[in-house]
């Protein structure tokens, strides 16, 4: 899988930790956006030491944070009822579980859970609400899950090609990957631009669309059978973005994006971020 011919799109800064600039690149084949420099596997961990980095923490210092934890709440909801729909109850591997809400959920629903999560911090959390780890995909067995889902997560690994062969290996013949990633080509990106939140350079080394999510899978022989909406995302996404744009979060202009986002989702089939279900 090689990413050649790329042409500059945009520039986007770093702007929760290191405050340095990256370059987006478009490649056309996979009409997806690729983050240059890519950092360097020893440095890439600096870049998510940062107390702002929401998804490692159960944070509610702020209305904001506060506000995260609340929408959390109803996502879990909105996921569980996802994964039930698309098998009984099994093996159910999350792969960057964070701090382990979702596994909780689903664990408490009756699923045999196994989480993998790289942080540290956020996997002691986790553990306390009873969530149980793997070292690596590698330590897992073939055809053994069920579901597999990645949150958010796709977006963060160095090696493509490399990870999407793990997830064919691991997964049962019947069984369903669920992929969460943000949508470079939905309204909120197209309105922020280098200030859209959802670039998170460097921590998103790749940005996809429809259409390299679809071509990438394929590779493994994984279809894609359907594209749902995250309609939370678009104003999760534009409040930061004003805080980046800005200097302050506007929470009033943030929801009128928000919701213009929907709106134009609704209508061309282009969300702030989707999740996309791929069977074998």
């Amino acid at each position: 899988m090689s990413f050649q011919n790329n042409i500059f799109y945009n520039k986007a800064i770093d702007y929760s930790v290191s405050k340095e600039t990256f370059d987006l690149h478009h490649n056309p084949e996979y009409d997806m956006l690729i983050t240059f420099p890519k950092p360097s596997l020893e440095k890439l961990p600096s870049y998510y030491e940062s107390d702002d980095y929401i998804s490692h923490t159960d944070g509610k210092r702020s209305l904001f944070e506060r506000l995260y934890q609340f929408i959390k709440g109803i996502a879990l909801k909105n996921k569980l009822k996802l994964i039930n729909a698309q098998s009984p109850k099994g093996r159910l591997l999350d792969i960057g579980a964070g701090t382990g809400d979702f596994l909780s959920v689903a664990k408490k629903d009756g699923w045999q859970t196994v989480g993998i999560e790289p942080s540290a911090k956020a996997k002691d959390i986790a553990i306390k609400k009873g969530v149980s780890f793997a070292a690596d995909l590698a330590s897992l067995e073939d055809n053994s899950f069920d579901i597999i889902t990645m949150w958010h997560v796709l977006e963060h690994v160095p090696n493509l090609e490399e990870y999407i062969s793990e997830l064919k290996r691991l997964l049962k013949p019947n069984g369903t990957i669920v992929i969460a990633v943000p949508n470079f080509k939905s309204y909120d990106a197209k309105y922020y631009g280098e200030f859209w939140a959802a670039f998170d350079v460097p921590r998103h080394l790749w940005h996809f669309s429809k259409t390299a999510i679809q071509k990438l899978f394929a590779t493994q022989n994984l279809q894609l059978v359907a594209v749902l909406p995250m309609k939370f995302d678009s104003y999760y996404v534009s409040l930061l973005s004003e805080k980046y744009k800005n200097g302050s979060m506007n929470f009033f202009n943030a929801f009128w994006i928000g919701f213009k986002s929907n709106q134009y989702g609704k209508k061309k089939k282009e969300y702030s971020s989707h999740i996309y279900l791929l069977k074998n």
